[in-house]
């Protein structure tokens, strides 16, 4: 597997998580149940949007050091 891949899946899931977490938190002290639905989507929505500002990061540090 390339290593930009192996990049977005890591951020994929460790930010989507992290996110997901503190957002059910919170939702659980402010008196709220907990709502899986709402679970995966915070954590699939912000993991994805996370993980595309990744993609371009890495590939902007990689082509800058190839132009070097």
């Amino acid at each position: 597997m390339k290593p930009i891949i192996k990049k977005m899946i890591k951020t994929f899931l460790l930010t989507g998580l992290i996110y997901a977490v503190a957002i059910a938190g919170y939702d659980y002290f402010s008196g709220n149940e907990f709502r899986l639905g709402k679970f995966i989507f915070n954590a699939s929505f912000f993991g994805l949007i996370m993980a595309l500002i990744s993609r371009k990061d890495y590939k902007k540090q990689n082509s800058s050091k190839e132009n070097q």
